[in-house]
């Protein structure tokens, strides 16, 4: 079979029936949009998450037999178990697809710019933050001249001083 998810419609609706389904390992769903009236579906809990885990603009879902395009609307997630409570689908065409794919690929690409741009700002940052910390540590030698004549008044200060007894 094709990576299409399988949609399984139920008839059953409410807060009971949304957790019957979830402590059997599904999670309920509608699909809606195009004038087509709201089909009340669930999928497999493990395989809905390991495919929204990637940032997918639209999916094949099997509903009735039939494989439809959709793209995820919404997405209710539990904040303690992080685990996925309801999925909202609303149906795609095919131009539309191709549409959120193309938007989401310059969406990836701005962010990779971005993001290397940022990366060479840090650089030019951090290079020229070594660059001032190298001039700082390093001695000036007109300067290092003078502060030696006078550092070694300094540096006998600090030795004991011998008194003599007599």
């Amino acid at each position: 079979m094709s990576d299409a998810l399988v949609a399984e419609a139920r008839s059953d609706f409410g807060k009971g029936a949304a957790r019957r389904l979830r402590r059997d390992g599904k999670v309920p769903a509608v699909v809606y949009g195009h004038g087509i009236a709201p089909i009340h579906v669930a999928f497999d809990a493990h395989t809905l998450r390991l495919t929204l885990r990637k940032k997918v603009t639209s999916l094949e879902i099997v509903l009735n037999g039939k494989n439809e395009t959709v793209a995820p609307r919404d997405l209710q997630i539990d904040p303690v178990t992080r685990g996925i409570e309801h999925v909202d689908f609303v149906y795609v065409t095919a131009a539309e697809a191709a549409s959120l794919a193309r938007e989401a690929a310059e969406s990836h690409a701005r962010q990779e710019a971005d993001a290397a741009a940022a990366i060479a700002l840090a650089e030019s940052k951090a290079a020229a933050r070594a660059e001032a910390d190298a001039a700082s540590d390093a001695p000036a030698p007109a300067a290092e001249a003078g502060a030696d004549s006078g550092s070694s008044d300094d540096a006998s200060s600090d030795a004991p001083a011998e008194e003599s007894a007599e």
